[in-house]
């Protein structure tokens, strides 16, 4: 298997807001822009032989901004997946929530998990997306459920290993990601799959995430397959 193979891509969608402002548009008109760029995205990466892109679309962050502007991006994501949940079926992509749902509205909550249940069997690609998402909260939360396996007898504590720790993650079934992308010229990771990025490569783009484009993405793709992927190693010619 090669080194540089790319099975899974993570985007943290910043930029929404500001580029609604830079356009002289109310915030919430800037995630609505940026539902609607989900599909070109996710297309090219389709296309391009990719198994699993994960979208940062709410973090636990995320419930100090205002609440006019939260129950817009809720809405948006009850409209991305009425309109969108025939397409996903046609390509045979699964759907899967990394996050606790509980706390969105009912009716975000009922077409998200509708969207599960009706592509769980799917496994030409996953569509991950991270709704009210921390990684410091999902370990935390791995803590608890390992604790709760060790004093209910299912495993004793020289069972916990890199290996076994990832099975009590959000992300247990999906490979470890290869390439984060960024938009919006923020760089840094804010609380995003703080375990999942161990050795991914990280990108981050200038342009907002509404007008993030697939020639973009291809860029961010090509730097990939230019990079030397060493993993704690050294290359061949190191070695020598």
């Amino acid at each position: 298997m090669s080194r540089n193979e790319l099975k899974h891509i993570a985007f943290i969608m910043d930029g929404n807001g500001r580029w609604a402002k830079s356009n002289g548009l109310p915030r919430h008109l800037g995630h609505k822009k940026g539902c609607e760029n989900l599909i070109p995205i996710y297309e090219e990466c389709y296309k391009k032989g990719i198994k699993v892109m994960s979208l940062y679309a709410f973090s636990t962050e995320n419930w100090s901004r205002p609440k006019r502007e939260i129950n817009h991006l809720f809405a948006y994501l009850k409209i991305f997946f009425k309109k969108e949940l025939k397409r996903l079926v046609k390509d045979q992509t699964k759907v899967m929530v990394s996050g606790d749902i509980s706390l969105l509205p009912i009716k975000t909550q009922e077409v998200i998990n509708d969207a599960i249940e009706k592509t769980k069997d799917f496994t030409n690609f996953t569509f991950n997306i991270c709704l009210n998402y921390g990684g410091q909260m999902e370990i935390v939360r791995a803590c608890k459920l390992i604790v709760e396996d060790i004093r209910n007898n299912k495993i004793n504590i020289d069972d916990i290993n890199v290996k076994s720790f990832n099975n009590y993650l959000y992300t247990k079934d999906l490979p470890p990601v290869d390439l984060l992308i960024r938009t919006g010229g923020d760089q840094r990771i804010s609380n995003y799959l703080l375990w999942q990025l161990v050795y991914s490569e990280l990108m981050f783009v200038k342009s907002p995430w509404p007008i993030f484009s697939k020639e973009e993405l291809n860029e961010c793709i090509d730097k990939f397959y230019g990079v030397e992927r060493r993993f704690g190693g050294l290359i061949n010619e190191e070695k020598q």
